[in-house]
């Protein structure tokens, strides 16, 4: 707990900084609810045209996503972990809720970037999912309302629950 209290010090620091703190707020709203990954699991199943097995692919590999959101907001409900009060600096951002174990941001950005993987072009926008889906993540250090250990344990959670059900969202779809 002690690591957790210090990494999540430092990280918090980095929001001091206002460009930082900008970009980490920007990133932390984009992905409150999963939104900024249900709009782009949308938008996948949108510019599929009038390939149904990959619009119908792309829309389960959203329900993917949002069902590691939703199983993260049932556990955070059970433990109750409150979130941080760092002792220099008061979070950047204001939260829906006041446990933050584990990260909803974290689980649902997890979530996209294995159940959308093969989904996503070989593009200029496909390898930009996983180093966004990490930035949401570290966002919620640098904003102050997430321990690490929220933030890792939301994001184990998110991807296996998406590595557990690419198979039924990638049916029908040659990778």
């Amino acid at each position: 707990m002690r690591y957790d209290h210090e990494l999540l010090t430092v990280l918090r620091r980095c929001g001091d900084r206002r460009q930082v703190a900008g970009v980490a707020r920007g990133l932390s709203r984009a992905g409150e609810h999963g939104a900024l990954w249900l709009a782009a699991g949308l938008a996948g199943a949108g510019a599929a045209g009038a390939d149904r097995a990959r619009r119908d692919a792309w829309l389960r590999a959203t329900v993917l996503v949002a069902g590691a959101h939703a199983a993260s907001m049932v556990l955070k409900r059970a433990v109750r972990r409150p979130r941080p009060e760092p002792a220099r600096a008061r979070p950047l951002v204001r939260t829906a809720g006041r446990h933050s174990f584990p990260s909803s941001h974290a689980a649902s950005s997890a979530a996209a970037v294995i159940a959308f993987g093969a989904l996503l072009p070989r593009g200029p926008f496909g390898p930009a999912v996983p180093p966004l889906a990490a930035a949401v993540c570290v966002s919620r250090l640098v904003v102050g309302v997430h321990y690490p250990t929220d933030v890792a344990f939301g994001a184990l959670l998110g991807g296996a629950m998406a590595r557990l059900g690419r198979g039924w969202a990638l049916a029908g779809v040659s990778a």
